[in-house]
């Protein structure tokens, strides 16, 4: 079937979901409230169908969690900042990732200076090390004590000092973390570097990090598309229905907060 209206059943064949996966999504706001026939049932539309494949679309792109997050905002919010909202997730990978390449430069840094001969008057204390990579000294005590970086604590004070060993370490978790990976990850690689030496897993990680976030990318110019279609089919409902625009001016003036006297 591919005409509207269409029962529960037909809009989940259209778009490879369970009923009760059309059910939850109205529920949550994802898709408009449908139409009841006299029987009782539900009868969705074109408006519908749109919206559901629109989601389908971006819960590829950046998960269903944050999908369910969005489209409730999507539907009700004028075009103009509905624009804005998939702007804004363009941008979020982007920023993810410059993080990602910045954490991978950093990374061949760290490598290709861990070969260096290194002199003891260079090693660090924490507060040293945790200023020179831009993260508090807690993250590096929080480091070492989940296994990851391993400072010398052998001198009478018991004050931390990072040699050549324990600042590599640190670098390189200070790339990981910030190419968004967590401990569990970043402690295998660790652990292949101490038994085979400095060798590629790290920038693996990176790089399957990089062609994720592409293909991530990708998903979401698809799914651009197809919330450029549910904007445009509410911008033209809007322009033809004023009681709709009115009714929306009204809920939004609701909304604002009352002037202070």
């Amino acid at each position: 079937m591919s005409n509207p209206p269409f029962s529960t059943a037909d809009l989940g064949r259209l778009v490879g979901y369970s009923t009760q996966q059309v059910r939850d999504l109205e529920r949550l706001g994802v898709l408009p409230a449908a139409e009841r026939a006299a029987n009782g049932y539900r009868r969705f539309g074109e408006p519908h169908l749109v919206a559901i494949q629109a989601y389908r679309a971006l819960a590829a792109a950046v998960g269903p969690v944050e999908a369910r997050r969005l489209m409730p905002a999507l539907l009700p919010a004028p075009v103009d900042e509905a624009a804005e909202l998939v702007d804004d997730l363009h941008a979020s990978i982007a920023r993810e990732r410059a993080n990602v390449r910045a954490a991978r430069s950093g990374l061949d840094v760290v490598l290709a200076e861990t070969e260096a001969p290194f002199d003891d008057r260079d090693a660090m204390t924490v507060g040293e090390l945790a200023q020179a990579l831009g993260v508090r000294a807690s993250a590096l005590r929080h480091w070492e004590q989940e296994g990851l970086v391993h400072p010398d604590r052998t001198r009478p004070s018991r004050a931390r000092r990072y040699d050549a060993r324990a600042i590599a370490e640190a670098r390189i978790v200070a790339a990981l973390r910030a190419g968004g990976y967590g401990i569990p990850a970043i402690a295998r690689v660790l652990g292949d570097l101490h038994v085979g030496g400095l060798t590629a897993p790290a920038r693996d990680l990176l790089d399957e990090r990089l062609d994720g976030l592409t293909r991530r990318s990708i998903r979401l110019l698809e799914a651009s598309a197809q919330l450029h279609r549910l904007l445009e089919d509410r911008r033209d409902h809007r322009a033809n229905d004023p009681a709709d625009e009115r009714a929306h001016a009204a809920a939004t003036a609701a909304a604002a907060p009352s002037p202070t006297p």
